[in-house]
């Protein structure tokens, strides 16, 4: 099962990743910084994950997903693979594809937010 649930702070504002297709469909994209304790070296760490969002979940974030808000993104697990054009090294990225956003925080901005889905 692929399956995954995260919680941290946003690294970018969403809306600087704000994409149209022609198609019609919308996606956007930002980052989100999760801390875990690392036992070996007995201090936090910090892991970065890339998170896309798709049509009206991108279009609700461009709006309220902002740089250091904190979120908790439940999705799926996918990757992404290319040529690099100057090395012509296959690479390959993973990012979280977004089911589901949630604003955590104070209660007046979830229910600002709640409004508009």
């Amino acid at each position: 099962m692929n399956t995954v649930t995260i919680v941290g702070r946003v690294g970018n504002d969403a809306k600087e990743n704000f994409r149209s297709f022609d198609s019609g469909k919308t996606k956007t994209n930002f980052s989100v910084a999760v801390n875990r304790w690392d036992a070996k070296t007995k201090s936090e760490v910090t892991d970065w994950f890339r998170v896309d969002v798709w049509n009206k979940q991108a279009e609700f974030a461009t709006e309220y997903i902002k740089k250091g808000r904190l979120v908790a993104v439940d999705g799926i697990i996918a990757n992404n693979k290319w040529i690099d054009k100057t090395t012509n090294e296959e690479k390959e990225s993973f990012f979280i594809m977004a089911n589901n956003i949630r604003l955590l925080g104070s209660k007046r901005d979830s229910e600002e937010a709640e409004a508009l889905l």
